[in-house]
């Protein structure tokens, strides 16, 4: 099983309270950016540009600790920057735990094993490893030799000291189906507890331009991954969001399910684009048009985004809030994924010129932080 028993409790439980009070837009993960810091520059990174003195800043635990409450979701994810970074990072995560939040705290691992014994093993604490495929491919991805390795001993580490791990795999047009269903055999065999994969996202600033993934290509691509997956491999995400992934479902993106909270506020409308900033949770929900944004909206820059942060909110809502949904979630939970027809790879197109994400928008002094990252909640 992907996650505790009372975690998925927790979530049901949330979910079913929302509908009961006919909301429609609610959040599910708050995605807390608690510094920009990184110690790492990835390729396809569109967040680690801001100037120096943006880069010296993080969030007080006061402040992480105030949007957490004001929020109100069962999950926190804490990508960044590098959380490990934050000098109070413990502090954060305990304070969240006291308030019986899931957290996932994002780290590339590079500071992981130098910094466990600031954490208690806990069920509602997992180190959220980013890892974008084998050895050479992740090392190419995070333009540093040897981060795989470093990863790979950080997880075996902190699973024998009893931690909950679990991945995050960012899949570029380059991504080789093989090799990733290779390190899916790696990771579950040295105790993950759940992966999570999710494709690209088009970011304007990110150095590497040339492999994104336009819609037809995620299928296309996730299609050859997934296709025929083992019984042994165990995901962090929904059923429903894996058949998404592959074209068998059709979701909707629900940008309010994953709200951004930074050094800057609360960032409209969603994690991926910034368009400006709320001073509240409640602004935010308030003042976004969410209709302007997702695939049915039109809006150009969402057309081919499938990106985890979007989409996974709207599997869970789909599980919980529809029969359809749940019989199929309930379905590939007992029975698995099946057998699928593998598709021949297409070829690669240029990016989106329209969907390109302009980070310079309203913005205080420049732009971001790291990689899309979410999680699973049930």
């Amino acid at each position: 099983m992907s996650v505790p028993v009372s975690q998925m409790w927790t979530v049901a439980s949330y979910v079913v309270k929302q509908k009961l009070q006919r909301r429609k837009r609610y959040p599910l993960v708050l995605m807390l950016e608690p510094l920009f810091r990184c110690n790492l520059a990835c390729a396809g990174c569109g967040k680690i540009q801001h100037p120096t003195e943006i880069l010296k800043r993080h969030l007080s635990v006061a402040e992480c600790l105030n949007a957490v409450d004001e929020c109100g979701a069962p999950i926190v994810s804490i990508p960044g920057g590098e959380p490990l970074l934050h000098p109070e990072i413990d502090q954060i995560v305990e304070g969240m735990i006291e308030r019986g939040k899931y957290v996932y705290l994002c780290t590339n691992a590079i500071l992981l094993e130098k910094n466990l014994h600031r954490f208690k093993p806990s069920k509602q604490l997992s180190f959220s490893v980013h890892l974008d495929g084998p050895k050479e491919d992740h090392d190419a991805a995070v333009c540093r030799e040897g981060i795989y390795d470093v990863a790979i001993q950080a997880i075996r580490t902190a699973v024998d000291q009893g931690f909950r791990v679990t991945t995050n795999t960012t899949v570029f047009s380059h991504g080789d189906p093989d090799r990733l269903r290779g390190m899916f055999d790696t990771l579950m065999e040295i105790g993950v507890e759940g992966m999570m994969l999710s494709p690209g996202y088009q970011y304007e600033k990110a150095p590497d331009q040339e492999h994104f993934l336009s819609r037809d290509q995620t299928t296309n691509l996730f299609q050859r991954i997934l296709g025929n997956a083992k019984r042994s491999w165990v995901f962090n995400q929904s059923p429903l969001f894996l058949e998404f992934l592959k074209g068998k479902w059709d979701l909707e993106c629900t940008p309010w399910g994953n709200p951004t909270f930074n050094l800057f506020g609360w960032q409209k409308p969603c994690y991926l684009l910034e368009e400006g900033y709320a001073e509240s949770f409640q602004e935010l929900m308030d003042s976004v048009d969410w209709d302007s944004y997702g695939r049915a909206s039109g809006n150009e820059k969402c057309q081919d985004c499938m990106v985890h942060c979007g989409y996974e909110p709207t599997a869970v809502d789909a599980t919980f809030g529809t029969l359809s949904g749940f019989a199929m979630s309930a379905w590939r939970t007992v029975f698995g994924p099946g057998k699928d027809i593998i598709p021949e790879p297409i070829e690669a197109s240029a990016p989106r010129a329209s969907n390109l994400v302009s980070l310079e928008m309203n913005l205080p002094s420049s732009s971001g932080s790291k990689e899309e990252e979410t999680h699973s909640v049930v």
